[in-house]
């Protein structure tokens, strides 16, 4: 099993940037899709957006133009670059395959306006 951990969230401004990243234990190659998710108090978890193994991503509308999302294999590391962020951005973002295996515990963060 791969453990996925995530790092790169905190505070930040209306209008600020975070990139996220999300470090795996072990090979993600043979993950055909990854992706990041969120859960804003008191909603329910959900897909912000997706990559697969070779490139092809897919975004939340409530992101999208806002968020990127890459992938290094290489590095086994997932990275999600976010722009112009809102104070409903405020969640905690995990990291996690398509579709989710076991859940990590995630990255705070949040956005002040």
């Amino acid at each position: 099993q791969v453990w996925l951990v995530e790092s790169g969230g905190g505070l930040v401004q209306a209008g600020g940037s975070l990139r996220l990243s999300c470090a795996a234990s072990g090979s993600i190659v043979s993950i055909n899709e990854m992706g990041w998710y969120r859960q804003g108090s008191g909603r329910e978890r959900e897909l912000v957006a997706g990559i697969t193994v070779d490139g092809r991503t897919e975004y939340a509308d409530s992101v999208k133009g806002r968020c990127t999302i890459s992938r290094d294999n290489a590095k086994n590391t997932v990275y999600l670059q976010m722009v112009s962020l809102k104070p409903e951005d405020t969640a905690v973002y995990y990291c996690n395959s398509w579709p989710p295996g076991p859940w990590g515990q995630g990255n705070q963060v949040t956005v002040s306006s």
